[in-house]
């Protein structure tokens, strides 16, 4: 998937079933960090190139990237026939505790709750890390419930989550045998 504006350019190739290996560059180090956490820790075969008006902000970068990740995960996911559809876990990162709980349903939701002890994680604004997975779940058409229960350190909170919503995505995307995702028969 592709996306290019006046602002960005994104490229993103994304295998569900895969191995966690993963190539991310989008100019935004601590977004390169987090979503290697992602692919690593959900499966997933992740490429990710993009460029952006960073010298003005991260913010454009990071919502495009979540836009188009999205899209190749609704592309990726096709009818969903056979997978699990629901995840949850409660995800450690030293001092950090995070819910993540997720319903592949085909319906967007974002519900986001996590303080921030620091408006900044390094030079990276932490009220992206909410940015990014609002642009994610509109996209790929998922319900994602992300809870800090507690935290003291910024970047564990940022990395909690996303370890933990990669752990839950791909728990929820793996193929069961008789399983139907929707008694409507599809999503």
């Amino acid at each position: 998937m592709e996306r290019t504006t006046s602002e960005t350019q994104v490229r993103v190739r994304l295998r569900l079933d895969g191995q966690g290996a993963h190539h991310v560059r989008t100019g935004v180090p601590f977004l390169d960090h987090m979503l290697s956490q992602w692919a690593h820790h959900g499966g997933f075969d992740l490429e990710v190139e993009a460029a952006g008006d960073v010298a003005v902000d991260p913010h454009h970068t990071v919502e495009d990237v979540g836009r188009v990740l999205g899209d190749a995960f609704a592309q990726a996911l096709g009818d969903a026939h056979g997978i699990a559809r629901f995840s949850s876990l409660h995800a450690v990162m030293d001092d950090a505790l995070v819910l993540c709980a997720v319903d592949v349903s085909g319906r967007p939701y974002l519900h986001w709750d996590v303080r921030w002890p620091t408006p900044l994680i390094g030079s990276f604004g932490a009220e992206l890390v909410e940015e990014f997975f609002r642009a994610f779940v509109s996209r790929a058409r998922v319900g994602l419930h992300v809870v800090a229960l507690h935290g003291r350190n910024s970047h564990h909170l940022a990395e909690a989550a996303f370890k933990g919503v990669g752990i839950v995505l791909g728990r929820a995307v793996r193929v069961e045998r008789g399983a139907h995702p929707s008694t409507k028969g599809v999503l």
